[in-house]
Order: C-alpha cells, then structure tokens, then sequence
C-alpha cells in the first residue's frame, strides 16, 4: 500500500500546499480520499486525470471536496471525446446535492451522476478494490467519518476533520501509520468536538498504539513546530509533519 499526500493543508491552501487529499494506491488501484481547494491541480503531478478508479470524501466542508466541481468539469468535458466512465465516489448523505450546488447548477438534477457513482457513507466495513475500508462518524460539527484502510495485513488510518472521540481511538488501534489531523495548538484554541491539536493527535496515537504519526491538515495561522513538538512529548514513536508530495509506502 502506497500513500501519496497531494494536500494538506488546512481550512485553505498554504504557500507550500493545496488542502486535504490523499492518494492511496495498491495492486494497480487508486483510490483518492478528500480532494480540497487546490488539489486536483496537485493529484496530476501524481496520477492521470482519468485513472482514479475511487473517491471517497471524509465530509463536506470545502477544504475537503470543493476541487470535485473542477473534477467534474474534466471528466465530463474529457478532451476526446464523451464523458469519462463513472467512478464510485463516496461520501456522506447528500454529497451529490451538495457538489451540484457548489458547481452552480440546479441542486437536485443528476448531471454530475454521469461521470459520479454516488454511494452514501454509513459507519461500518465495506470492500472497495484491493482494500477494506472500515469507517465511523467523529466528532465534528457536519457528518464527518474518519477512515481505516487495511490491505494484506497493513493499516492506514485517517482521522479527517475531528475533535477527540472514541471512534478515532477504535480506527487507529495498532494502526502502521495514523494521519491525523492537529489544526489547533494546545493552550491556544479549545473548542469541543471540532479539531484536534497536535498533543492530542499525540495522545490518541499513544493509546491506538499506532506505529508511526504523520500530523496532517495544519492551517497555515497555526505553528507545525509546536504541533509537533506537542505530539512528540505526548507520543514515544515516529512523529512528523505531512508534507504535500510525501510518499509513504506501507
């Protein structure tokens, strides 16, 4: 299994990086996970426009599935020809009402389903290509999943967007590398049940019994070096940042 971090950046594009997104790939499948404000222009200095096979969306806020309007635009004005095939593109309840309303169009027609397989995210386990995915709801203010990836016996767990709850600590359990979001600093924001900061994201990784940290959706107003220093104290394994073009291979 080969994770390739197109963005990470929080809440809006940094200098260095477009937003969430994550390129997961094994046995020749490539499945994306959240695809944010910039990072379908990122993804194609990593994969064809046309070669995903899946997308899967943690939740609806912008910074996390705004470039599929522009992936929409690609696939079905693909430049020889007809729209591209459709692909499974999972997300929570209403993804495809929501995406057409962010695209401009009238929300409850399907033009985006000609290109889209929508598929409504539930709690639970399901097989998607060579992975099984297991997914829960977390702590966030809109429907909002984490993810747990596991492929011949190695685990990649995401947190997407996410205040402390068990079910982050229950996808990461003795995870081979947990990417976990730390947009806050501790002792700086304290707001429930929204984001975690980097001592917490340590915290969780030190309970889960994870192999290794990569901290990830760091908004640009927030310092990586505290994050990480954070996670570090709270956390004995591997630590480090996310960096956009990052490939870890599992």
């Amino acid at each position: 299994m080969k994770l390739t971090v197109v963005g990470c950046s929080g809440s809006f594009p940094s200098a260095d990086s477009a937003c969430s997104s994550y390129l997961v790939e094994a046995d020749g499948f490539r499945l994306l996970i959240d695809m944010g404000n910039g990072a379908l222009g990122e993804l194609q200095r990593h994969v064809g426009l046309y070669d995903l096979d899946a997308v899967v969306l943690s939740h609806l806020h912008a910074d996390h599935c705004i470039d599929m309007c522009g992936y929409f635009v690609a696939r079905y004005y693909r430049h020889d020809g007809g729209p591209a095939a459709a692909i499974p593109v999972y997300g929570p309840d209403g993804t495809e009402r929501r995406l057409n309303i962010a695209y401009g169009d009238v929300p409850d027609e399907k033009c985006m389903s000609e290109v889209f397989d929508f598929r409504t995210l539930r709690p639970g386990t399901f097989r998607l290509g060579p992975f099984d995915v297991t997914t829960d709801l977390v702590s966030h203010p809109v429907e909002a999943y984490g993810f747990r990836l596991g492929y011949q016996g190695r685990t990649l767990a995401y947190s997407g967007d996410t205040g402390p709850c068990d079910a982050l600590d229950t996808l990461a359990e003795g995870a081979d590398l947990f990417l976990c979001e730390a947009s806050f600093t501790a002792g700086k924001e304290d707001i429930p049940e929204l984001h975690l900061n980097g001592r917490e994201a340590g915290q969780i990784a030190a309970r889960a019994g994870v192999s290794r940290l990569v901290l990830t959706h760091i908004p640009p107003w927030t310092s990586p070096a505290a994050n990480l220093r954070d996670a570090q104290a709270a956390f004995g394994g591997p630590v480090e940042l996310a960096k956009a073009g990052a490939v870890y291979e599992l």
